[in-house]
């Protein structure tokens, strides 16, 4: 008689490994359901920059769609550096409203210069003046306020100014029936449309056409695209890629700085040659367009001072260099 020296256990035998190997993937699935769900309940509820209680009587009229939402902010909104799109002359414009960082603060400078309600457009010249931070801040507050998972996205633009990839701000809105977060420009109304000569769907951005921040970070560094084509105006190389990038991030983290706002890594306007440095933005880069990374983001930020939202900050803008107190609620 022959003895087995390793007797079958119920782990070896064919059925059982299959059973055990979908258990793991059902493990997996019921794993990356959660993580899934923890994200859109975070990016469903307002932060420090898109927190509306205070106007929670006007929002609730607004209209329930997309459509209607982005419509609306486009009634509220005129960019400077369009406004003779509209007929307006940019030296007439109330320009210190660039510096506005609270939703709720918009819409206190909207109600004062024009008490109707939200939903009806106003005049160009009674607009508020914003750049597509702006604009996209204020959906992400609508759609947050009425529990929907939206999210701010820093990056860059191919339609402005092509073949250059333009500094640009849009909205990132979760999709229940496609299971997908999708690219929105609440600024690109009509009127810009044609200018622009636009054929894509502004409520269905093509990732081609927007790259954030991260793709634009990668691009560049695997030598793919070169870094001096991503800026604005005379400010463009990896610097101007990495201050988005460091952006992107402290938006994913529901903290929407201006355009301009600068603190850690994103305090000069030199390219980055440290390789710490060069690691650490790698690793952001990385993880802001993968999925179901959502915890791992948040503890990179939290655990890296120089990517960490201060309570203090520079403001680069076009008031000058200086320091702005965010206040308590930012820095938590």
């Amino acid at each position: 008689m022959t003895i087995r020296k390793n007797p079958i256990t119920p782990a070896d035998r064919p059925g059982d490994r299959a059973r055990g190997r979908a258990s793991h993937e059902e493990g997996a699935r019921e794993r990356e359901s959660l993580r899934r769900a923890e994200a859109l309940g975070y990016y469903a509820t307002p932060g420090p920059f898109t927190d509306l209680a205070s106007h929670a009587a006007c929002v609730r009229e607004l209209p329930e769609t997309l459509t209607g939402l982005c419509q609306v902010v486009q009634g509220l909104v005129v960019h400077p550096f369009l406004a003779p799109l509209y007929g307006l002359s940019p030296q007439v414009l109330r320009q210190d409203e660039l510096q506005v960082r609270q939703a709720s603060q918009m819409l206190d400078r909207i109600l004062a210069q024009d008490a109707r309600p939200l939903a009806e457009a106003r005049p160009p010249e009674r607009r508020f003046v914003g750049n597509c931070r702006h604009f996209t801040v204020l959906l992400c507050a609508f759609l947050r306020a009425r529990g929907v998972p939206a999210r701010a996205r820093c990056g860059f633009g191919a339609w402005f100014n092509p073949p250059n990839q333009e500094d640009h701000w849009v909205c990132e809105v979760w999709n229940e029936e496609r299971g997908m977060w999708h690219l929105v420009d609440a600024q690109l109304d009509a009127i810009q449309r044609q200018a622009f000569r636009i054929s894509f769907d502004p409520l269905d951005v093509p990732r081609s056409q927007f790259l954030v921040a991260g793709d634009a970070w990668q691009r560049c560094r695997t030598g793919q695209a070169e870094a001096q084509r991503f800026g604005i105006l005379d400010l463009r190389g990896l610097w101007f890629v990495r201050g988005n990038l460091v952006r992107d991030l402290a938006a994913h983290t529901k903290r929407e700085l201006l355009p301009w706002d600068g603190w850690g890594f994103v305090d000069k306007p030199v390219d980055p040659t440290d390789p710490d440095e060069l690691a650490v933005l790698d690793r952001v880069a990385e993880l802001s367009q993968a999925s179901g990374t959502h915890e791992e983001l948040l503890k990179l930020y939290e655990s890296n001072a120089r990517l960490r939202v201060p309570r203090v900050i520079m403001s680069f803008g076009p008031g000058g260099d200086l320091p702005v107190d965010l206040g308590s609620g930012v820095s938590d």
